[in-house]
């Protein structure tokens, strides 16, 4: 699981607090209150953690040049639990 990049709440900007890391331990990341909108994006490698950014200054590679996957939801928290708000209509 790469480290250096995070999920984030999203609202009156793109990138906003609270960051919502990939790893740790449970319950000991930041509170997720009703209202709150955040993207979840991990980075997971078949290899080691350690990524680089290549000359475009854009695409990230792991260091090691294994397999990599990364993805990315919107999700709304909610009273009840939440909602992902980037599934297709197919997926809900």
């Amino acid at each position: 699981m790469v480290r250096e990049y995070c999920g984030h709440g999203i609202g009156k900007f793109f990138h906003e607090d609270p960051q919502v890391l990939h790893y740790g331990k449970a319950g000991t990341g930041p509170k997720l209150e009703s209202g709150m909108v955040l993207t979840v994006e991990p980075m997971i490698n078949a290899g080691k953690k350690d990524v680089k950014i290549l000359p475009d200054g854009w695409t990230v590679v792991t260091k090691d040049h294994d397999l990599s996957a990364q993805w990315e939801h919107t999700v709304l928290i909610k009273e009840d639990g939440f909602e992902v708000l980037t599934l297709g209509r197919d997926q809900r």
